[in-house]
């Protein structure tokens, strides 16, 4: 009875999340798929390096800062591809 209980709790939680993710991809897509939203994009796919080299030669602090700026980017662009 306990382990059917922990099951169902956890099947739950597990919709719950999938929820909050489905809602936080719609509120990705309203954002960024509007007008505005589409210039911020643009913006910051130029300032974050997304379509050129993040490696500067002989600084690695540099480099990895700049990977940073470029993985963020990437995360938006892959919120707003996710399937709902």
């Amino acid at each position: 009875m306990a382990d059917e209980q922990q099951n169902q709790n956890q099947e739950n939680q597990s919709k719950e999340q999938q929820e909050k993710l489905n809602d936080l991809i719609k509120t990705y897509k309203l954002t960024f798929e509007s007008e505005h939203g589409a210039t911020v994009l643009e913006d910051l796919q130029r300032r974050c390096h997304l379509f050129s080299t993040t490696n500067v030669k002989g600084d690695s602090h540099e480099s990895a800062f700049m990977e940073g700026q470029r993985a963020a980017v990437l995360f938006i662009i892959q919120m707003l591809n996710r399937k709902i």
